[in-house]
């Protein structure tokens, strides 16, 4: 690490070649789930501006010297030592972190920003954060906690094997859907040989239950993974949500209706909650954003589909009067839009027909 952060050629060589290769692989799996990056800036980007953080730590007498290494003292605040030079000359995650905020508040001046990691590193986050405030650093800084991940019962560990590869995540969660898609179309050619459309259809219900999976659990809990409740399609998942919107398209299109075209009918019990549901979306994703608790999203859409349901199963709509039957599709276009404009913050795709 100090040869690299010092500039060694042979190191520099190996760590390019490594960047290289594992951006690819980023890119290749961030684009199958429609996650694209405006910038990639690594530890290393901020080498050369890391010596000015120590040195101005060191001119207001926050940074000391501690058996060889500079270290903060924060011990008045339950915070422990922060390392921000080690003995060796080299720097770490503090004074990276240091002079990564820096940067972004010179280039972005940002109002806020967001880090989101593994709980185990709240710490160290709460260390440099303190440690900012003090060298005059006024932008919001957030730390977003989410809990361990685990396999069958035992913790994710890259050392013991016991993992769970996004690539293979996806690629299950895609032929699950595809066997689903295909037996709707009640053929052995159908299911042998899919269309492109249904393989397409396959990844949209895929990726949104992998995503719909990870996102409804508050960030904080801890989760044990299985392919069965990642990849469920039925339930409290995506794919419910994504039926849920496919069958009011349905619905739409035999009525010949495109839209919101007035007024909604409040008149039944199950008609009242529903709308009121409805009214409270902008609040939802509000509240969702000022937690940063995408779960906060995710539990108002299901409960919205939920009440959706026994509106639809306990209230006629095509066959009620022209004035009525009007106000009752305006409800099911407004119930449309919502769960689409949801997902669709959550990341997830509704296909028109499922």
């Amino acid at each position: 690490l100090v040869k690299l952060q010092q500039g060694d050629e042979g190191n520099r060589a190996l760590w390019k070649r490594f960047i290289d290769i594992s951006i690819g692989e980023f890119e290749r799996m961030y684009s199958k789930l429609g996650v694209s990056f405006d910038t990639y800036r690594g530890e290393s980007y901020y080498n050369d501006m890391m010596p000015g953080v120590v040195k101005r730590l060191q001119e207001v007498s926050l940074a000391v010297e501690s058996e060889g290494a500079l270290v903060v003292n924060l011990e008045n605040e339950n915070l422990g030592v922060a390392i921000v030079r080690k003995s060796d000359g080299g720097y770490n995650y503090t004074t990276s972190d240091l002079a990564c905020v820096e940067s972004r508040v010179k280039e972005y001046q940002p109002e806020r920003m967001i880090y989101v990691t593994d709980a185990r590193q709240q710490l160290h986050f709460k260390q440099w954060f303190s440690i900012a405030a003090k060298l005059g650093c006024t932008t919001k800084l957030v730390h977003v906690p989410f809990g361990l991940m685990s396999f069958q019962g035992k913790a994710i560990s890259t050392r013991e094997g016991n993992l769970v590869r996004l690539d293979e995540l996806l690629s299950e969660a895609v032929k699950r859907s595809l066997a689903i898609v295909t037996s709707r179309r009640g053929s052995e050619e159908a299911s042998s040989n899919p269309s492109e459309e249904d393989i397409r259809l396959a990844e949209q219900i895929g990726y949104g239950a992998v995503k719909y999976s990870d996102l409804s659990h508050d960030p904080i809990t801890d989760i044990d993974v299985s392919w069965d409740k990642a990849l469920a399609l039925d339930g409290n998942s995506g794919p419910y949500l994504q039926y849920a919107y496919a069958r009011v398209n349905s619905l739409m299109e035999k009525a010949g209706v495109s839209g919101v075209e007035g007024a909604f009918s409040v008149e039944e019990s199950s008609e009242r909650s529903l709308a009121l549901q409805l009214l409270e979306f902008p609040g939802a994703v509000v509240r969702a954003a000022e937690a940063y608790k995408p779960s906060i999203l995710a539990d108002y859409l299901f409960q919205t589909a939920q009440l959706y349901s026994s509106f639809y199963q306990n209230t006629p709509v095509l066959k009620s009067d022209e004035e009525t039957r009007r106000a009752r599709l305006n409800l099911c276009a407004l119930f449309g839009s919502v769960l689409s404009k949801g997902l669709s913050c959550l990341g997830i795709e509704t296909p028109k027909r499922i």
